[in-house]
């Protein structure tokens, strides 16, 4: 469990790290970037960034220039922030988008899959004999 310290400066660093992206770095790549959450470790010494894109193609490009341009950033977040210690920036890409609409698209086969009320009442009387006849194999057995 983070403390509320913690919890406070990952929002003020996905902040300011949003804002460094859009107005101080100039490179349309960065600007591509969409800082969706920040978590600091409780020492404060790393911090994993989480970022999408609106375009799934330009995930690596941007992925390779924040790694490449974390120190510049974490320069600007020492200008900004009130802290001793400026965390160690580490680039992730959120991958939440991706396996909710996975799991959509699992949910929507599943209901297209489902049998129709007609069918599963036939489905239910086949099952409730099934049920009898293994009742009997089960007495059977020791």
């Amino acid at each position: 469990m983070t403390s509320f310290r913690v919890e406070r400066l990952n929002k003020e660093m996905q902040r300011d790290i949003s804002e460094i992206l859009r107005l101080r770095i100039k490179n349309d790549l960065a600007s591509a970037a969409i800082i969706t959450g920040v978590d600091c470790s409780r020492d404060l010494s790393s911090a994993k960034v989480f970022y999408l894109t609106m375009r799934p193609e330009d995930r690596k490009a941007v992925g390779d220039l924040l790694s490449k341009m974390g120190g510049v950033i974490r320069g600007h977040l020492g200008k900004m922030l009130q802290i001793r210690q400026i965390p160690e920036l580490r680039f992730i890409l959120d991958r939440t988008e991706d396996r909710a609409q996975h799991i959509d698209a699992l949910l929507d086969r599943l209901a297209q899959e489902r049998p129709s009320p007609e069918t599963s009442s036939d489905l239910s009387l086949s099952r409730e004999e099934e049920e009898g006849d293994s009742e009997e194999v089960e007495e059977g057995h020791p």
